[in-house]
């Protein structure tokens, strides 16, 4: 019923009300207690209340209620589509809506915050089924289009679809290999991950990786080595099969993407209560635009030669996720024409 009451009207009730109590408090006074008064005096009498009642409501309404609401107001409107405007915030002075109109500011800005994440999140989900509806696509197409020629020409020639069967295995294979890290990655943002912390001798687990990876390094006569100095022991206290995943990626990717004929490098330093475990190689190196990048999901510097050498896009990824869940750091340098190196830290092992 008050909705949309004007100021005007608002002053004008006030007004009646007060008006109304004047003539009564007259009235009773003529009655019971026998004041003389003069009907022409009485009229003017209420009338010069009446008038001054409706300026003083106008007044206080206008400057110290009116106003103030109006300004709140705009500040909630405001924080629909922007940032609360500060000079507006500014413009009121202490009174007795300060504290309402804090709570507004604060209540405005939380909205906005929770808008500003919401709009992140969901342009991260687009660009996440984008991402993955590319990855898979490529891979499918593949494997359709050579069975496709299998049916059509190649079915009963031997030389034919022994080629072409090997090609669609091996799309086959880049399939699972994006399905699998995909798994990896849910499994590592859920709360249900739960490391096995135990301690063991870093080097030894990186000469594992290096006896694993033995076959992709020589294919492309890559060195795997120790930098000098590491003649030692490495304790760490950490998960050892995350820590193994961490390094195989790291080193897959240096063999995948560095130089034939390259060396990659493992090397270890003591820092206080952590050991800084670093990937270093000699290859292309990579943009200083693209570092920034290097971990997020799907990101490739080099597209065709990602895909050509079988990546889901998705290794680094895995890296960050599983070294953060460590409560450690990763992180990146690299000269282009000179190498990368990656390095990440681990919490030393008590002797």
């Amino acid at each position: 019923m008050f909705k949309n009451i004007s100021l005007r009207t608002l002053s004008l009730l006030g007004t009646l009300v007060i008006t109304l109590a004047a003539w009564l408090v007259l009235w009773i006074g003529r009655k019971m207690y026998f004041i003389p008064l003069d009907s022409q005096f009485t009229l003017i009498l209420i009338l010069t209340i009446g008038l001054m009642s409706f300026i003083t409501l106008q007044f206080i309404l206008d400057r110290f209620v009116y106003r103030r609401i109006k300004l709140i107001y705009k500040i909630i409107r405001r924080s629909k589509t922007s940032l609360p405007d500060k000079r507006l915030l500014q413009k009121t002075d202490t009174s007795v809506l300060d504290g309402v109109e804090q709570e507004v500011q604060q209540w405005a800005e939380s909205q906005q915050n929770e808008i500003e994440t919401l709009k992140t999140l969901e342009a991260y989900r687009k660009r996440f089924i984008g991402n993955v509806s590319h990855e898979l696509k490529t891979p499918i197409f593949s494997i359709q289009g050579y069975i496709y020629t299998l049916i059509d020409v190649g079915l009963y020639d031997e030389n034919v679809n022994m080629k072409y069967l090997e090609r669609a295995a091996s799309n086959v294979e880049r399939l699972l290999t994006i399905v699998q890290d995909l798994e990896e990655i849910s499994k590592l943002e859920s709360e249900d991950l739960i490391l096995d912390i135990q301690k063991f001798d870093i080097k030894a687990l990186v000469r594992e990786v290096f006896k694993d990876l033995e076959v992709n390094a020589r294919q492309r006569n890559i060195t795997l080595a120790f930098k000098e100095g590491a003649d030692r022991a490495y304790n760490v206290m950490a998960d050892r099969e995350g820590i193994r995943q961490v390094l195989t990626n790291l080193i897959n990717n240096s063999i995948k993407y560095g130089v034939e004929g390259g060396i990659t490098k493992v090397s270890f330093y003591v820092m206080d209560k952590q050991i800084l475990i670093e990937v270093s190689d000699n290859g292309i190196g990579i943009e200083e635009k693209h570092l920034k990048h290097l971990f997020d999901r799907f990101y490739r510097v080099d597209k065709s030669r990602s895909r050509e050498s079988g990546g889901s896009g998705l290794g680094l990824s895995i890296v960050k996720h599983l070294i953060e869940a460590h409560q450690q750091t990763i992180n990146v340098r690299s000269t282009p024409g000179k190498g990368s190196t990656f390095g990440f830290t681990l919490d030393q092992a008590a002797d």
